[in-house]
C-alpha cells in the first residue's frame, strides 16, 4: 500500500468521523487527535517499501491501471524473438530483458535483473495461484518466466532459443517466489503483502482508542 493511498484512506475515515458525529457542512474542523494517531499507527503499520519486511514495489507509469492480461499480450509481440545474453529488445533479448520490455510496454517498469525483478510486486502462494502477468523464478535466481494462465508460460529459455509460449514445466518445488506486479480488482495494492493486515491493525487501534 502506497502512503498516498494510506493518507487518502486516512482522508476518507476523517470525512465520515466528521459526518457521523453531527459536525455541520461547511465548518472547519481540526482532525480528530484518534485520527492522527490512526494515522501514525497505519504509516508505522505499514513501513516504507524497500525496508526490512515491506517489499520494492514496481514504478507504474502511463501503464497504470493494466491488467495480467494486458501483460501477457504484450508479452506474446516477442515470441520468436531469439535468446542473445543482455539483450532486451526485438532484436534479441534474455529472460530478464524480456520481462522488463513486456513491463515497459504496458507502461510499468521494473528493474533489469532477475534479482531485482524476484523482490518486486507481492508474493504468490503456488503455482496453482498465479495469474496471468505473474512473475516466476526458478533456478536459484537465474531464470524468470511470465505466467500467461491455462498453465502456460512465456520465457526466453537459452542460447539456440527464442522467446516461447510452453506449458508450465516446473513444480512448486522449482519455483523460488512467484511475483504479481499487477494487483488483481480482488486484491488490490492497498491489501498487498500482508498490507490488509496492517491496516485491519491499524483500524483496530484506532477503533480502540475511539472508545475510550
Amino acid at each position: 500500500m502506497t502512503m498516498v493511498a494510506a493518507l487518502g484512506r486516512v482522508a476518507e475515515i476523517q470525512s465520515t468521523l466528521i459526518q457521523l458525529t453531527g459536525v455541520p457542512a461547511g465548518q472547519k474542523t481540526a482532525a480528530p487527535a484518534p485520527v492522527d494517531a490512526f494515522a501514525a499507527k497505519l504509516a508505522t503499520a505499514l513501513g516504507t517499501p524497500g525496508t526490512s519486511g515491506v517489499p520494492s514495489v514496481a514504478t507504474p507509469g502511463s501503464g497504470s491501471g493494466v491488467s495480467g492480461t494486458d501483460v501477457t499480450n504484450a508479452a506474446k509481440k516477442y515470441l520468436g524473438v531469439p535468446y542473445v545474453f543482455g539483450g532486451e529488445d526485438g532484436k534479441g533479448m534474455d529472460c530478464s530483458g524480456l520481462v522488463q520490455r513486456v513491463y515497459a510496454d504496458v507502461g510499468v517498469k521494473v528493474p533489469r535483473l532477475v534479482s531485482g525483478q524476484m523482490k518486486i510486486g507481492t508474493e504468490v502462494g503456488s503455482l496453482a495461484q498465479a495469474l496471468p502477468g505473474d512473475l516466476i523464478v526458478t533456478g536459484g535466481g537465474a531464470h524468470i518466466l511470465i505466467y500467461a494462465g491455462n498453465n502456460k508460460v512465456i520465457h526466453a529459455p537459452y542460447p539456440g532459443r527464442t522467446v516461447c509460449l510452453v506449458d508450465a514445466y516446473m513444480k512448486d518445488s522449482d519455483i523460488d517466489t512467484i511475483r504479481r506486479v499487477i494487483p488483481t480488482a480482488s486484491a488490490p495494492a492497498s491489501l498487498a503483502s500482508g498490507g490488509s493486515h496492517a491496516f485491519s491493525a491499524a483500524l483496530a487501534a484506532f477503533a480502540a482508542g475511539g472508545s475510550k
